[in-house]
């Protein structure tokens, strides 16, 4: 028998080969089981044989359903909480119910398994030592540029979640604050049938992307490699810019009008003019 506590369970993000038998015990075992949502785990439920009571929470209930699992612990009963898919709580539901019952006094319990961002990281070829995760960017096209523009400095490999409806946008626009030549991998549909890793500098990036279709559909996880030496990459066409500048105009003048064009920092385009 499972003692009193919250169960955090890791479910597959594709493939069901990927559950852990300790998941599926504890999912058998407990007396309730908080999933994002009850329809979608159905299914997953159904593969295993689980059937484990469950009701749903999401986004717009966490708060009402503390008082609903705490009481289940109260009484002596466990508790597991999973999302649609992977590890709870990242960037998912869940955060408001830990921090809850553990408020409550009560053990929360980790059962590890899939994270997308961990999947696509172990095989991006990318740097691992440290990395960034950023979740989701902004949804408008002004807001994540200033997203991107206040990590353009980071050295550490950053990792983002898109959708489908946004990938190239944002590639895009990762292009224009990283420059062309910043190294990208997208993983898309881990796990899935489709599964596709592709490495390249967002301008070849791109270009790969769009003339594929089928490339477009599915999860992503972008993996971007940090900046280097904590500064800014310069693009060739940044470079033209600011070489068509200087031909006109003192260095300072130069760099800032430059950087109003690029979207780069002055300091960093200062400091390639001297060098020019």
């Amino acid at each position: 028998m499972l003692e009193p506590a919250l169960y955090v369970v890791a479910t597959p993000i594709g493939n069901l080969q990927d559950m852990t038998q300790r998941a599926i015990d504890v999912l058998q075992q407990v007396e309730l089981i908080a999933a994002e949502d009850t329809r979608h785990s159905a299914r997953l439920m159904a593969h295993f044989g689980i059937n484990t009571r469950q009701v749903s929470v999401h986004e717009h209930n966490e708060h009402q359903r503390i008082d609903t699992i705490v009481h289940q612990l109260q009484s002596g009963a466990s508790v597991a909480l999973i999302s649609d898919a992977g590890t709870p709580l990242i960037s998912d539901p869940g955060y408001v119910v830990v921090k809850g019952v553990r408020e409550a006094g009560f053990k929360v319990v980790p059962v590890p398994g899939c994270a997308a961002l961990i999947t696509a990281l172990s095989a991006a070829g990318l740097p691992t030592d440290r990395f960034v995760f950023e979740g989701f960017l902004a949804h408008k096209s002004s807001a994540r540029k200033q997203q991107l523009k206040n990590l353009a400095d980071e050295t550490r490999t950053l990792v983002f979640y898109e959708s489908p409806h946004r990938i190239l946008a944002s590639l895009n626009d990762m292009k224009e604050v990283f420059g062309e030549q910043r190294v990208v991998a997208v993983a898309r549909e881990l796990t899935k049938t489709y599964e596709t890793i592709h490495v390249e500098p967002l301008g070849q990036l791109i270009e790969w992307i769009s003339s594929d279709s089928n490339q477009q559909k599915g999860e992503f996880v972008v993996v971007v490699h940090g900046a280097s030496g904590g500064q800014q990459e310069l693009d060739a066409k940044s470079l033209e810019i600011l070489d068509i500048l200087l031909s006109e105009l003192p260095i300072s003048q130069a760099a800032s009008l430059a950087a109003k064009i690029t979207g780069l920092k002055k300091k960093v385009l200062y400091q390639a003019a001297l060098d020019r």
